[in-house]
């Protein structure tokens, strides 16, 4: 079975509770829209591979400049009569490939991409996962009348959120079902409990609260002022991330050798499916692992036709967007090249300041050094370069 996931992004509401002034899903958090916060998490993670967004009819546009720019395939559904409606449209506009779905409210701002893949590795493991977090408050369940009936155990009470992910055939299975039967479900993770499946219960976030009443709107805004601050609720003074990236590529004749984006004379070049520029590459992947944003094969697949030759320093930039959109700025960056030859130290200037360019930051933020592992090793022997870089974040 296929073990990548297509997402579906609910969108369709008509935000009532909000007042009634247009899709909440598109009101300005920040500055971006709700929605462009969660799509660009689920095109942070590298379990998904495309998403689909539910929204009404009115709303497409808005949809689709919400959307530009992400690395993901996204299309888009229009929403249907009730919530259950909505998302079988939309799993019905993904591709049939995908063996799981990932399903989740475009009024939840706050996923990252970590929580995404906590909830898709659970959902691979057991069938069926969900976003929760324990319940704080005591509740009670009401009878008929409006009196409590009973009490249940907090201990055993979680606030369900999303994403949901489910094993595409568990999930159509159980919604075509109910749609035969009449059912209407609160959540997704109901219609499968209901046809007898199981859902696990992934670790979520107090934060990933959802966007009802204009209240929700004062919270959110709060927590995003307090991330640029850096300042975490639920990690309070957590304001340092650093990464480490390694990379390793084969000489061959007959291409560039390109090494910071710069372009080094030399007799062979390092082979790879973009221009093979170790250097960089190294550095996107620390970038990433700082962030815990996966790594440069998931966000650049080398059997994608579109990053055939693709300039690693163009690769760098749009790590620093993404790194950007999800609130890190680059401290220092510290780069080392390993080669036996040709010499680099000529090289070094130029590479620093095409580095620094790429990452948006000062000459003064990044190092770039060379050494050689005096003629052992497969650098030493010339078969090829090395390259390692550590970054830190805040």
């Amino acid at each position: 079975m296929n073990q990548e996931f297509g997402a579906v992004v609910v969108a369709a509401g008509s935000s009532q509770r909000m007042g009634g002034k247009g899709s909440k899903v598109f009101a300005w958090l920040g500055d971006k829209p709700v929605l462009r916060y969660s799509l660009e998490a689920l095109d942070g993670c590298g379990a998904v591979q495309e998403i689909c967004v539910v929204c009404r009819e009115e709303d497409k546009e808005q949809a689709q400049q919400a959307a530009e720019g992400l690395s993901k395939p996204v299309v888009f559904a229009l929403g249907g009569e009730t919530r259950q409606e909505s998302v079988w449209n939309g799993v019905q506009a993904l591709q049939p490939d995908w063996g799981y779905l990932l399903i989740h409210d475009g009024a939840r701002p706050f996923i990252t991409p970590e929580m995404v893949e906590t909830i898709c590795q659970d959902a691979l493991q057991y069938g069926a996962a969900t976003a929760a977090v324990p319940a704080k408050d005591t509740c009670k369940l009401a009878d008929a009348a409006g009196f409590v009936e009973a009490t249940p155990p907090r201990k055993r009470l979680s606030a369900v959120q999303t994403p949901q992910a489910f094993e595409r055939g568990m999930y159509e299975y159980a919604a075509q079902r109910a749609q035969k039967e009449g059912l209407l479900c609160t959540d997704d993770c109901q219609l499968i409990e209901w046809a007898g499946g199981q859902v696990k219960l992934s670790t979520g976030e107090y934060r990933n609260l959802k966007l009802t009443t204009p209240e929700d709107m004062l919270t959110a805004q709060a927590f995003l002022q307090a991330g640029r601050e850096g300042i975490c609720p639920e990690k309070e003074g957590n304001t340092m991330r650093v990464g480490y990236g390694y990379d390793v590529h084969r000489l061959v004749p007959e291409r560039e050798l390109i090494l910071g984006g710069v372009h080094v004379p030399y007799e062979q070049g390092l082979l790879g499916h973009s221009d093979a520029d170790v250097l960089t590459h190294a550095l996107c992947d620390a970038l990433l692992g700082a962030a815990a944003l996966g790594d440069i094969g998931r966000l650049f697949p080398d059997n994608d036709p579109q990053y055939e030759g693709a300039d690693s320093l163009h690769l760098l930039e749009e790590v620093c967007r993404l790194l950007g959109s999800h609130g890190y700025r680059i401290g220092n960056i510290d780069c080392t090249l390993v080669a036996q030859q040709p010499k680099i130290a000529p090289y070094v200037p130029e590479m620093r300041e095409n580095l620094a360019n790429a990452c948006g930051v000062a000459l003064s933020q990044v190092s770039v050094k060379a050494t050689t592992e005096e003629g052992m090793g497969f650098t030493g022997s010339g078969q090829g370069m090395a390259a390692s870089a550590v970054c830190c974040l805040l």
